[in-house]
């Protein structure tokens, strides 16, 4: 009673909130796995035990990106040894169809085909381009994967041996970013590998499977048919969430590959960066309200700041409770720096990329918070110059599954 009375109750709320704050901080630093490359941390390869399934691969195109011929390349040079290569455009004039040409003539010996289909389906352009891709798919194994991402040459092989299992309905993947550009995807790049990849693994160590990543789907094709197929993901924002989740209503599990693959961060200005990682994180406000909402603890220098303030201002307290409250408020920052600092250490692929993006740390966080405030409000997202509507994913996947049965 001494202490509540002693200390107003909104700091005590606040202080919860610093520590809320640091928990979370050090969980993601200890359950990160620590930097590797794509695709470089092999746990047994579950091809040996049986043949692998022949893959139709989709790619969705739109536009040249500026890693576009060597992040497709990747996907020409697997090891897999029986795969088709989908690439879809809406238009003839669109510059990825020149890119996909050069890649036939390199790679005769592939079964590439370009599909150039200007049919839209619903709101959702990408899905768009995937239903008319799916069309053209010759396998019964389905893998729907990014098109600015590069995987090593066992990646096929690897996403989709899970799928082994029968229990298993759908195989995703976590990615590290790879800068393309200079200070703008540097910062771009922070918030992919030190909090996005970071924020995954404390959600898998706490027991979150409801994961579905844009970078990587595999499927087979009778459970895609199944959950209602790519046509009842046609007007939906998250469509990568949303089809790992038609699966899972199915009762099939969804397995996280240990294969992490490489996806390009080439905003060169603030203002791309903001667009790009606004949407990101009003598609996370569209998924899951409640996580979103507790987004702001995860970024850590505001909290740090705070908790440092508040230790400053009760170090000239004289009660028990002042006492109190500074030791936590000064353990809590004590604690909270030094997981950052370790977070940033294992998330860092070389030293001198640690002392380098170092001073970033406190623009990045505080760019988060500012455009988590940003994401709280607004009811569409532009993606690829088009505008998606943000709804009540219940609403949409109520719907959808109504239209499957």
């Amino acid at each position: 009673m001494m202490i509540a009375h002693s200390v107003p109750l909104v700091l005590w709320i606040v202080i919860a909130l610093c520590c809320a704050s640091t928990c979370h901080v050090a969980i993601a630093a200890l359950v990160h796995p620590g930097s590797r490359g794509a695709s470089s941390s092999r746990r047994g390869d579950a091809s040996s035990e049986s043949p692998a399934p022949c893959v139709s691969v989709l790619k969705p195109l739109c536009g040249a990106e500026p890693r576009l011929y060597a992040n497709l390349e990747t996907f020409c040079q697997q090891t897999h040894p029986s795969y088709q290569l989908l690439f879809g455009v809406a238009s003839a004039s669109d510059p990825a169809v020149n890119v996909v040409t050069r890649l036939v003539r390199a790679y005769p010996e592939r079964d590439i085909e370009l599909v150039i289909d200007a049919s839209t389906h619903g709101s959702n352009r990408k899905v768009g381009n995937l239903i008319n891709l799916a069309a053209r798919a010759k396998h019964d194994v389905i893998v729907i994967a990014d098109s600015d991402i590069a995987v090593e040459p066992d990646y096929l092989v690897r996403v989709t041996a899970p799928l082994a299992d029968a229990s298993v309905g759908v195989v995703t993947c976590l990615y590290r970013a790879r800068r393309v550009g200079g200070f703008w995807s540097r910062v771009g790049a922070l918030f992919i590998d030190e909090w996005f990849a970071p924020s995954v693994h404390v959600a898998i160590a706490a027991g979150y499977e409801r994961l579905g990543f844009g970078a990587t789907l595999a499927l087979r094709r009778d459970t895609l048919v199944q959950s209602g197929g790519l046509e009842a993901l046609r007007d939906c924002l998250a469509d990568d969430y949303w089809l790992a989740e038609r699966v899972r209503a199915l009762g099939l599990r969804t397995a996280l590959s240990d294969v992490v693959v490489a996806t390009d961060v080439i905003e060169r200005d603030l203002v791309s960066l903001w667009s790009r990682e606004t949407r990101w994180l009003r598609t996370i406000r569209s998924i899951n309200p409640p996580g979103f909402a507790c987004i702001c603890l995860t970024f850590t220098t505001p909290w740090l700041l705070t908790s440092a303030l508040l230790g400053l201002g009760f170090e000239h307290g004289t009660g028990l409770a002042q006492y109190v409250a500074d030791t936590i408020v000064d353990l809590s920052t004590s604690f909270g720096l030094s997981a950052r600092l370790l977070l940033h250490g294992r998330s860092a692929r070389t030293r001198r990329a640690f002392w380098r993006d170092l001073p970033l740390i406190p623009l990045r966080d505080v760019l988060m918070c500012l455009q988590w405030l940003a994401a709280s409000f607004g009811s569409s997202v532009v993606w690829r110059g088009v505008r998606v509507p943000i709804d009540d994913p219940r609403e949409r996947y109520d719907a959808n599954a109504s239209d499957s049965q």
